[in-house]
């Protein structure tokens, strides 16, 4: 778990915990020139690209809780970017990491780094630089990723079309329920508690398939705010609306056997799946099956002409939808 240590645990500066902590040595990836340890890191372009870039910030106590196991820590802190790059169909190349910390603790930072640059070697990712400083309210992990594209190929918001399937990657609302077991919300058996919490805390980001469907889907975005939310700007950029059939939507076992209505809440409007949810036209399925390989793929809903998203039961029944997406300042 994470922990806050007193200062006298402070055995060395900034630079030597950057270079024992967060110091990659089986990652070179050819568009880092100059990586971590200088003012500024140096990257090549090449002819044909565009940079895809992503930012996002956790902070402990709001998307983490504090004793969260500092692996998984470091690899959700990753993930949640790789997840936005997948959304672009973007190849990961490097990332940026801050990182603010009350206390250092050595234990805790050589777990964290495991989590993280595990993930990112998983992704050929090089840690290109960023920086740490001492925080006094909390950890705060700030990680800007970078990927690249081939020019005018990035996977958008903006490109779903009347008549197309929507589809979704593996399984949703796993993480909601991970969260609400964290939270003393619901019981669960010790196995099935682990399985949800890890699908909470080491989210997969489908990085493989955000390339693979570049040329093949006309929309896409990551499941990290809820299926209903997400989708809802999906339709917004568009301008167009959907019908999802609740039956579609991929559960897993364990959610399964909860109540239908928190398995809708959970699935429909539960943050962190950080699945691929997108769009193509009907007559790309044989190329959909393809491209997803061992990947499980859903199609769940079609995009209609109508400004409106409804989610209909097995009777063709409405089901509320108006929960929404997660909001980091309303809860």
């Amino acid at each position: 778990m994470i922990s806050r240590r007193s200062a006298s645990d402070i055995s060395f500066g900034e630079f030597a915990l950057i270079e024992r902590f967060f110091k990659q040595k089986s990652v070179a990836d050819d568009y880092v020139d100059l990586g971590a340890g200088d003012d500024c890191a140096l990257l090549s372009g090449r002819p044909g690209e565009q940079w895809a870039v992503s930012t996002d910030t956790l902070l402990e106590g709001v998307h983490f809780f504090s004793n969260v196991e500092p692996a998984a820590l470091g690899h959700k802190s990753l993930a949640v970017n790789l997840s936005d790059l997948a959304a672009c169909g973007a190849t990961p190349r490097c990332f940026l990491l801050a990182i603010g910390l009350p206390q250092i603790d050595q234990t805790c930072l050589a777990g964290f780094s495991r989590g993280l640059l595990g993930l990112a070697e998983a992704h050929r990712c090089a840690l290109a630089g960023g920086d740490t400083t001492r925080s006094t309210d909390g950890i705060v992990i700030t990680i800007t990723a970078m990927g690249t594209v081939p020019t005018g190929a990035a996977l958008l918001r903006s490109g779903a079309r009347v008549g197309d399937d929507i589809w979704v990657s593996g399984s949703l609302g796993d993480a909601a329920l991970g969260l609400a077991f964290r939270r003393n919300q619901i019981e669960l058996s010790a196995t099935d508690a682990s399985l949800m919490v890890d699908r909470l805390e080491r989210p997969t980001p489908r990085v493989h398939l955000g390339v693979r469907l570049r040329g093949i889907a006309s929309s896409a975005i990551d499941v990290s705010d809820g299926l209903v939310g997400d989708l809802r700007h999906v339709l917004t950029a568009s301008g167009v609306g959907a019908v999802i059939d609740w039956t579609r939507v991929p559960r897993s076992p364990v959610l399964q056997q909860q109540p239908v209505n928190v398995q809708q809440r959970c699935a429909l409007s539960g943050g962190d799946d950080y699945e691929l949810l997108f769009t193509a036209s009907s007559n790309r399925r044989e190329e959909i099956a393809a491209a997803a390989e061992a990947i499980p793929i859903n199609r769940i809903g079609t995009v209609t002409a109508t400004a409106d998203l409804a989610v209909l039961d097995e009777q063709g029944t409405p089901v509320d939808t108006e929960s929404g997406a997660y909001e980091h300042f309303l809860r």
